[in-house]
């Protein structure tokens, strides 16, 4: 039984997703190809890159690869690989540390919610749509396409 119920979780997040619109702290709407991203949760394996413009019109992206695995309470990571490129002209950052961490999951009905361990976001994922949001800064829309 326990073992039906992490593979019915898991399928909450499964699947490949594209980023379809940003909505940034002042209203204004940011498509694509303004901000793009894809993602991918297959078998624990998760992968992530997104890409957009800082304030100033500079680039920045983000990549990440974990495993990944979920319970009923419980979002746990194991960093892989991630790249951020911040915008400032700075090089970017490296981490390959294989860090783990667990954060814990939220349920309301259909919606579950939690903080990603590598990213400073809040995630809520409900059917075959997601969120991430940064408070004051953005809430990206990501649709799942298969």
């Amino acid at each position: 039984m326990l073992l039906s119920c992490g593979i019915a979780q898991a399928q909450e997040v499964e699947g490949t997703w594209k980023l379809v619109m940003r909505k940034l702290a002042d209203g204004t709407t940011v498509a694509p190809h303004t901000a793009q991203g894809n993602a991918s949760y297959r078998d624990g394996l998760r992968s992530l890159i997104v890409i957009g413009s800082t304030p100033a019109g500079k680039p920045w992206c983000l990549s990440l690869v974990s495993k990944y695995k979920i319970s009923g309470t419980e979002w746990r990571e194991t960093l892989l690989l991630r790249v951020y490129d911040d915008g400032s002209g700075k090089p970017p950052t490296y981490d390959l540390t294989g860090a783990s961490k667990a954060t814990p999951i939220t349920r309301e009905r259909a919606r579950m919610t939690f903080h990603p361990a590598f990213e400073p976001v809040t995630y809520a994922f409900e059917g075959a749509k997601w969120t991430a949001t940064l408070p004051g800064v953005f809430v990206d829309y990501w649709e799942r396409v298969r």
